[in-house]
């Protein structure tokens, strides 16, 4: 079985996916509320050389096992893979290459293993989805690799899974994905933000189109407002004003805050509203914490 014959069966399987599960198209996909409608059981545990496990109703399941040491992004992708082999009836799978991006589209995959990741990028980026995060960014389709950036932190994927998926469904020609995908994701932060990232920590961009929906974010992230003389109104706990190229934004009351940084303190969710550029509109998200799971109840709650 070749990729794009792959593609054509996951993407079919995931759409039923969807609608069996009951699962909004149109937005983020809870992988792990998809999960636990399946009757998956699972859990995360620190693993040196795997990025999870999926173990069949032959073997005493269906369960998975996620690596607790991958990042958020990772592990909502080996979810989704995980939850691939289930949903098409595989036998139980150890993924233990950790460096998935250097062997995409590679032939040496068995055909399971590429069923279940074409699984995860239709099931995680289904195209209405797509075309709503392409909307909250203001734009019919993407025409800078920060737009493919900026789409991959609606749908919470990584950004060269964004880049390949975005191809697939014929949004980007083949050799802007060449070109692409040789960016750094520093730099498209950087860029973003006006000014470096620190470490592992994304870019959460926030215009007009994304009034009334939900940013998704984990310690260190930035939320920023790119429009000119946008500034939120006021942060919860737990948010607090950043510091961006444009100069340190202090906590003063004459200050505008246009950069929130997320921190340990903020748990939970919280209702923010900003206004933009003629200070008069309003902007409403809801901002919601993420971490990576651990454990089990932090996977599956009771």
């Amino acid at each position: 079985m070749n990729w794009d014959v792959a593609h054509r069966v996951a993407s079919m399987a995931a759409a039923q996916a969807h609608r069996d599960l009951e699962l909004d198209r149109l937005e983020y996909v809870d992988v792990y509320a998809a999960l636990r409608q399946a009757g998956v059981d699972g859990m995360a545990r620190p693993m040196s050389r795997l990025f999870g496990v999926y173990v069949s109703p032959q073997h005493n399941g269906p369960a998975v096992l996620l690596n607790a040491n991958l990042d958020i992004i990772a592990q909502r992708h080996t979810a989704g893979h995980e939850l691939g082999h289930h949903l098409m009836r595989h036998g139980s799978a150890f993924d233990k290459e950790l460096d998935r991006a250097t062997r995409w589209g590679d032939g040496s995959w068995p055909d399971e293993e590429k069923v279940a990741e074409a699984f995860a990028a239709w099931f995680l980026m289904p195209p209405p989805a797509v075309h709503v995060a392409l909307a909250r960014i203001g734009v019919l389709r993407p025409r800078l690799p920060e737009h493919a950036y900026q789409v991959a932190r609606w749908l919470g994927t990584s950004y060269a899974g964004t880049v390949h998926h975005l191809h697939r469904l014929r949004l980007l020609t083949g050799e802007q994905r060449g070109v692409w995908l040789k960016a750094k994701p520093a730099a498209l932060k950087a860029s973003l933000a006006d000014g470096p990232v620190a470490g592992k920590a994304h870019v959460h961009v926030v215009a007009a189109g994304a009034h009334r929906s939900t940013v998704r974010a984990d310690v260190g992230d930035l939320i920023v407002l790119r429009s000119p003389g946008a500034h939120f109104d006021a942060l919860p706990q737990g948010l607090l004003p950043a510091d961006t190229g444009q100069g340190r934004l202090f906590e003063e009351e004459c200050a505008l805050m246009s950069a929130a940084e997320v921190t340990d303190a903020f748990t939970g969710t919280a209702e923010v509203r900003a206004r933009m550029s003629d200070g008069v509109d309003v902007l409403e998200i809801t901002v919601q914490r993420q971490a990576p799971r651990a454990d089990v109840q932090a996977l599956w709650p009771a």
